[in-house]
């Protein structure tokens, strides 16, 4: 998995557990709606900081804290396919 997969799926599970919508969270962050739907439909696969960091605000998690659950995740995924 690379490693946008892993920003787009925590920003799914994000959003999930605080059920906002993608126009919502376009609102919240000020993020353009058609930024954040190339990042969740995997058409930007290189989101720049300024843009996850906007993202964090809107879903109220600190880029740090976003930044390293992403990491531990995709670590836990690439340690999972090399012992495969």
């Amino acid at each position: 998995m690379e490693f946008y997969e892993v920003v787009r799926s925590k920003l799914i599970e994000l959003c999930g557990e605080r059920n906002i919508s993608n126009k919502q969270l376009a609102q919240k962050s000020g993020v353009p709606l058609s930024t954040i739907n190339n990042i969740l439909y995997c058409k930007s696969v290189n989101p720049g900081i300024v843009t996850i960091k906007k993202l964090c605000d809107g879903v109220g998690i600190s880029l740090g804290v976003f930044l390293s659950q992403v990491e531990e995740r995709f670590d836990q995924l690439n340690n999972a396919l090399m012992a495969e």
